[in-house]
């Protein structure tokens, strides 16, 4: 993996060890404030460690579908919850990594899904 594949991995591994970092804590520190944010940060973390992994093994066709699978569902709980988190901000106590599109990662989670479907897609052919 060289390019724009790599920083993409790169930025994928930050993720996930920021999201686990944060989940962390937040569950182990204080999760009867907002048991359903700091979960949902929790899920997110895992999504992003499969992604990494997915992404890295995406040379393998087993791993280039784990790779779809996690990364679409990334995307798809970014777009629901940063939804829920400015209709119903009731539900969310306290801020998740997806909350607002991401904007307390710099949007990041909202732009890094797109990223990683567009390279999926434009490395196709390269996949045995």
């Amino acid at each position: 993996m060289t390019g724009i594949g790599r920083v993409l991995v790169i930025v994928y591994t930050v993720m996930a060890l920021a999201s686990t970092g944060r989940s962390f804590v937040q569950i182990a520190e204080r999760y009867d404030e907002a048991p359903l944010a700091y979960t949902l940060s929790a899920a997110a973390a895992v999504v992003y460690i499969v992604a990494t992994v997915a992404l890295v093994l995406s040379n393998r066709t087993g791993w280039y579908i784990v790779a779809w699978i996690a990364i679409v569902f990334e995307l798809a709980g970014v777009l629901v919850i940063g939804t829920l988190s400015i209709t119903h901000p009731d539900l969310f106590q306290h801020p998740t990594v997806w909350s607002v599109f991401g904007n307390g990662y710099v949007f990041i989670p909202l732009v890094l899904p797109v990223l990683g479907l567009w390279w999926l897609i434009t490395h196709r052919s390269r996949q045995s």
